[in-house]
């Protein structure tokens, strides 16, 4: 399924430090790009921080889709392992946020389509909160509770894919992986990791933007972007995983836990992976899902 709603904006964005930039022919490159983005997300495009409103974008449908450039108004996403990420969606996807920074998993990867192979084009990502509350995992009844109104939201930025820009060819041609963005709860950060508030529900979004070599490109920033969100990949923020499915899901799916595995995920349904109470097996697993969530998995 290719998906086509995105959310406002927050205003306004940080953008990488100096020593995270996007690979470019030269600093003037990097600074049209960050003048357009900001022209953009500071023009009236800021009024939600929720995920209610959406954005008209390249693939909507009606008379707004024609606003776009011709470079954009083709473009469509399609979300990579949609149905692991819809199992962890069943089960209320949780992501570990740490000081120094963690990677995502299930990694957002997707593949585009409908680019022009000889325009070039950066590729990013941002996440804004699906909500304005603060949330707690009440573990006798295995769910989600609000536990009160939101945090202060942390500093909006967004994620250069490292190898924008490159041209519609380079990126139609594989599956574009964001497999390097990690995810913080330090406000001081300054690696340019993603900042988020844990106990938080946030919706990741995925950006196109053309690289217009027109001199007043900045006039046409709005033309000149498509965005695009997947529901199924909406996560709550944590420190440690609350729901033990989870964690069983990620070991079981997860590459790199292969080390914490007992039995071959392919025999165990994911979404009902239950230790045996009582016997040797059960408590050799439960060990090793405490291993699991003192790990630095998927951190490097």
């Amino acid at each position: 399924n290719i998906f086509n709603p995105c959310p406002h904006f927050h205003p306004p964005p940080t953008f990488p430090p100096a020593h995270y930039r996007i690979k470019a022919r030269g600093q003037n490159l990097f600074q049209q790009i960050r003048t357009e983005l900001y022209c953009l997300f500071s023009s009236g495009l800021q009024l939600s921080q929720s995920c209610d409103l959406s954005l008209p974008c390249c693939a909507d449908e009606g008379s707004l889709s024609s606003t776009k450039c011709p470079q954009i108004s083709g473009v469509r996403v399609q979300l990579e392992m949609q149905a692991l990420w819809q199992q962890f969606d069943q089960l209320g996807t949780e992501m570990i946020v740490t000081k120094a920074g963690r990677r995502m998993f299930p990694t957002f990867q997707v593949r585009i389509s409908g680019m022009d192979p000889s325009a070039e084009y950066v590729l990013l990502m941002d996440f804004i909160p699906v909500d304005s509350k603060r949330y707690r995992y009440a573990f006798h009844s295995s769910s989600w509770l609000v536990a009160g109104r939101a945090d202060v939201a942390a500093p909006s930025r967004m994620h250069f894919h490292p190898d924008s820009p490159a041209r519609g060819a380079q990126w139609m041609k594989q599956t574009v992986s964001f497999d390097s963005l990690k995810l913080t709860n330090n406000l001081l950060d300054d690696n340019g990791h993603m900042i988020l508030n844990s106990m938080h529900r946030y919706q990741p979004r995925f950006h196109v933007v053309y690289v217009d070599p027109a001199p007043n490109s900045h006039l046409n920033a709005y033309k000149n972007f498509c965005s695009f969100s997947f529901p199924e990949t909406r996560f709550m923020a944590v420190t440690a995983y609350q729901n033990h499915r989870i964690t069983q899901l990620k070991i079981a799916s997860n590459p790199f836990a292969k080390g914490f595995r007992t039995t071959d995920p392919q025999h165990l349904p994911p979404a009902s992976i239950s230790p045996p109470s009582g016997t040797v097996q059960g408590h050799h697993e439960t060990a090793n899902l405490s291993r699991f969530k003192r790990s630095v998995l998927n951190e490097k």
